[in-house]
């Protein structure tokens, strides 16, 4: 291993936190004389600034904590902590300052983190930012599940009609039914952390998977609608505002626009291993990925302000407003909790994002139903203006779904 690099990263809190070692070969630990430092991150940071001053021997022996890895199992209590905050964990032995580092024979350990539970036990081993995780996902698959209960059937025969509302309800059904599996894999995951601290790592990769997919889906469609409507007013005539063309141009632009995010969120995963669908947003990936959510929320909210202004019905120009907030509210979120999230501690980041990307996607895709659902709002527009829904691919068909 890496002599600068921690082994492990752990954000402790309460009075009664442990660190439990187990080491399989007891003597080459002695005679390498290997030790376990841990460094507050705000500490060790500043070290890491001024790295020229101090030694390789003297920065190591800055450690607020250092434990002696010399017996089969032992504890090390962190106590004392007046907020939750992150802690590196770093492997040294005598030989870790020498120039020419290279390790004469491995250490297999076993490293156990626990934070105490509610009754003050070191049981919990979750950190202070994954806390409470476990029970939101709970809550939110109990959610779906009772929405499905509610809704699931009558939805279902909505898109057996085959109405022309039926490719959107499709796409953002199949994008829902992800968003779902995600939840779930999520929670099956963090019910197997909670027992063992390892929990299911393929349950963990499943519901990054299917996240990111779901993500895709829902670019795809909002984008589609949006550069339809958009490119589609400028060669139709005002009478036909709503109706989707499949262009070249929309087609390819939201074709690049999906490639360029999936390679994003793809390469986001590989840069961040952690199993959570909303990262840290440190590395050049996840950078990149919110400048690219907000060029596209502000771009179609700009297409659709255009639309807005120059539409005299009353009840499409409703239609327009809720619309442009439901893509607002989809693409901005993330990078707006991002930016909100840096007031509070760190800790406190990847929940509050996490929490609250979920659930405002969550509104945004309930914003979505009810407007192509709605027989008060999306039918009496489309009635008045006697159009196809959009993604109705209106060139080359000569059955146009009208109502």
């Amino acid at each position: 291993m890496e002599p600068w690099r921690p082994v492990v990263r752990f954000q402790f809190r309460g009075d009664h936190a442990v660190l439990c070692v187990r080491i399989t070969n007891v003597a080459a630990a002695v005679t390498k004389e290997a030790r376990l430092h841990l460094f507050q991150a705000q500490e060790w940071q500043k070290l890491q600034n001024h790295i020229q001053d101090h030694s390789c021997t003297e920065k190591f022996s800055k450690a607020q904590l250092t434990m002696t890895v010399n017996h089969t199992e032992q504890n090390l209590t962190v106590s004392q902590i007046p907020y939750p905050e992150t802690w590196y964990v770093f492997y040294v032995d005598k030989f870790t300052c020498e120039e020419n580092y290279s390790e004469s024979e491995d250490i297999q350990f076993e490293m156990v983190l626990l934070n105490p539970d509610a009754e003050g036990n070191p049981l919990d081993h979750f950190s202070a930012g994954e806390s409470g995780l476990h029970e939101f996902y709970f809550l939110l698959v109990l959610a779906y599940f009772v929405t499905a209960c509610i809704y699931a059937q009558s939805l279902w025969q909505t898109i057996k009609k085959h109405g022309p509302m039926h490719t959107v309800l499709k796409v953002l059904s199949i994008a829902l039914l992800l968003q779902a599996g995600s939840a779930f894999a999520n929670y099956m995951h963090f019910s197997s952390y909670s027992k063992d601290g390892i929990g299911a790592p393929f349950m963990g990769s499943l519901a990054e998977l299917c996240d990111i997919v779901s993500q895709i889906q829902m670019l795809y469609l909002l984008l589609s609608l949006c550069m339809g409507w958009t490119i589609g007013r400028m060669k139709k005539s005002h009478s036909r505002p709503l109706q989707w063309d499949s262009t070249p141009t929309s087609t390819g632009i939201a074709v690049v626009v999906v490639v360029t995010q999936s390679f994003l969120l793809i390469w986001e995963q590989f840069e961040d291993t952690n199993h959570h669908s909303y990262h840290s947003h440190h590395s050049l990936a996840s950078g990149l990925l919110i400048g690219l959510r907000v060029c596209l929320g502000l771009s179609l909210a700009a297409g659709l302000y255009q639309i807005i202004t120059v539409e005299r019905s009353t009840l499409k120009r409703e239609f327009y407003i809720t619309f442009a907030k439901a893509c607002i509210l989809w693409f901005l979120c993330h990078p707006c909790l991002a930016t909100v999230s840096v007031i509070f501690r760190e800790y406190q980041r990847e929940k509050i994002i996490t929490i609250g990307v979920i659930l405002c996607q969550c509104i945004s895709m309930v914003i979505l139903y009810r407007l192509f659902l709605s027989h008060s709002l999306y039918w009496e527009v489309s009635s008045l203006s006697s159009v196809t829904l959009p993604l109705t691919v209106s060139s080359g068909h000569k059955n146009r779904h009208r109502f």
